[in-house]
């Protein structure tokens, strides 16, 4: 079985021009200087202070770079860089309406796509370019293809009898068991890149130049300061959580010991969440969601590990 999820809920920024490569390196916490024609990778744009304002997916396609993020953070993240590119020859422009993005998940999807596109890329952030088509193959097995905005009739044809159609939500809760955050309009500022797992996914380089943020990040992973963790839960019931409800434990107290970065119903029930959490209130054992009372987060286990102490 595979599921084509339409992703109408994802914005897209292009980056042009002769200085496009070395503009984004000194901006985003990812390589962006290594990143080669047939790769992908997680990246975040933070504030001085080292906060995250965005994360994003980012590829390249012959010269051009390609950011894609939540639609409500479009506008705002091109607007933030846009006023620092000064003299460089750097083009940004929110290519959102051009483009279409589509999602394709389960045991299938790798075989749907080489159906459809006769070729898929198989390794985590590998990327293929098919007639205009860019292929990317996500963690768990999932792959996105962004097609220009006329493709959008035939493609959706050619899915039509290869994959079930599913829900943007779906795609949520996959990113969410995943491990792979997302920062919205709720959680801006919030977090530094370590405290969402970011580097664990790749989306920070800590041999790279600077860029806004770089000596806080830098300093949390060579010093050993960091005291909150992204954990993967579940939290039953028919009650969806919003990104920045607070959380709480016996450790803290009245005090919130984290909050909910991402939610999505799960197919199993109740909400999957990706939570930011004190380490040491995680290994408590006993975290609650919203209040001291409420309802308690069971911990599930993340697709990759870190180190907690």
């Amino acid at each position: 079985m595979a599921y084509s999820i339409a992703l109408t809920g994802h914005g897209l920024i292009v980056f042009s021009g002769a200085d496009a490569q070395s503009f984004l390196h000194s901006q985003l916490t990812c390589d962006v200087a290594a990143l080669a024609r047939d790769r992908s990778t997680y990246g975040a744009y933070c504030t001085p202070k080292g906060r995250m304002l965005a994360t994003f997916l980012l590829w390249r396609s012959g010269e051009d770079f390609f950011m894609q993020l939540p639609s409500a953070l479009g506008e705002p993240i091109q607007r933030q860089l846009t006023k620092f590119i000064l003299r460089s020859k750097v083009k940004a422009a929110d290519v959102s309406n051009e483009w279409i993005a589509i999602g394709i998940a389960g045991e299938d999807a790798a075989a749907v796509v080489e159906r459809c596109f006769g070729q898929a890329p198989h390794a985590a952030h590998e990327v293929v370019h098919a007639d205009g088509t860019t292929i990317i193959a996500l963690p768990i097995g999932r792959f996105e293809v962004i097609a220009p905005g006329n493709k959008a009739p035939s493609l959706v044809e050619s899915l039509a009898g290869q994959a079930q159609p599913a829900e943007p939500e779906y795609w949520d809760w996959l990113d969410i068991r995943a491990g792979i955050p997302t920062i919205t309009a709720a959680t801006r500022e919030e977090l530094v890149p370590q405290m969402a797992n970011l580097d664990l996914v790749g989306g920070v380089s800590f041999t790279k130049g600077c860029y806004p943020g770089q000596e806080i990040v830098a300093r949390m992973h060579y010093r050993g300061t960091l005291k909150q963790r992204t954990y993967l839960a579940n939290i039953a019931g028919e009650e969806r959580p919003q990104p920045g409800d607070r959380l709480y434990s016996p450790a803290t107290g009245e005090q919130s010991c984290g909050m909910i970065v991402n939610a999505a119903r799960s197919p199993e029930g109740g909400h999957d969440v990706l939570a930011v959490i004190q380490i040491a209130a995680a290994e408590g054992g006993d975290v609650r969601w919203k209040a001291p009372g409420g309802p308690v987060l069971k911990l599930l286990s993340l697709p990759y590990a870190f180190e907690t102490a």
